[in-house]
């Protein structure tokens, strides 16, 4: 049993983290808020240790800046930071879509169609959370198939930057369905082994990504005037 509650104990950090993440993710703790602790932990139902060694994490992995004085702070980036980090991550998943249709398995095709079809019924259901979540782990499959952990990890730290703004690029009808298609054509790159049309799909998909946050960036409907920062 005490083996039982210290794997128990090892775990939570790491249920918290994943619910920090969506939290973040989604928006509901909004871009240049801080991570005010006593809050969360109330809200979350937990002591501050595990809430902390969450936070330290999601700091490492870039959704939380952790600045001298005034602790943990979602990220919030610029507009030059979006274009920069837009620009590498089109880089990187054209390496990773052109290196996995070169080497995908048979089961890891089934695998990902089976994550389109669980995409798909998420969009006919307008589960924009759902959608995002199975929209994720499609894109880790793909890194996944490439065979280059080296690749795959940079893309990740990278990307997490990113993917409050990320989800956001999907509120908007037109260009979820548009996202939508694009992730159809991939499957069928990848299907094709077709490693010069799954670089441009990927490249493409990542600059339309880009227009789309900074449009919205520019028209100030990604941070609000007033980051609803949390009381200390």
């Amino acid at each position: 049993m005490a083996e039982i509650i210290e794997i128990s104990r090892l775990a939570l950090h790491d249920q918290v983290a994943s619910r920090l993440r969506t939290m973040l993710v989604e928006g509901q703790i909004a871009p240049g808020a801080k991570l005010n602790e006593r809050e969360l932990s109330a809200q979350l139902r937990v002591s501050r240790t595990p809430l902390r060694e969450a936070i330290k994490l999601l700091a490492a992995e870039g959704l939380v800046d952790l600045l001298p004085n005034r602790g943990a702070v979602a990220v919030k980036l610029t507009e030059a930071d979006v274009v920069n980090t837009f620009e590498l991550l089109a880089a990187l998943e054209g390496m990773s879509g052109e290196l996995a249709a070169q080497r995908i398995t048979d089961e890891e095709l089934a695998e990902l169609r089976a994550l389109h079809y669980e995409m798909m019924a998420c969009f006919a259901r307008r589960d924009l959370s759902g959608y995002y979540r199975i929209n994720a782990r499609i894109h880790t499959a793909i890194n996944d198939a490439a065979r280059n952990p080296v690749l795959a990890s940079t893309y990740r730290s990278i990307n997490a930057r990113v993917q409050s703004l990320r989800f956001r690029t999907n509120q908007n009808e037109a260009k979820w369905k548009s996202a939508v298609a694009e992730h159809e054509r991939m499957v069928e790159a990848l299907a094709a082994h077709d490693a010069a049309a799954m670089r441009t799909l990927m490249i493409e998909h990542l600059n339309r990504k880009r227009d789309t946050v900074l449009e919205l960036l520019r028209a100030g409907e990604i941070y609000p005037a007033k980051a609803q920062a949390a009381k200390s």
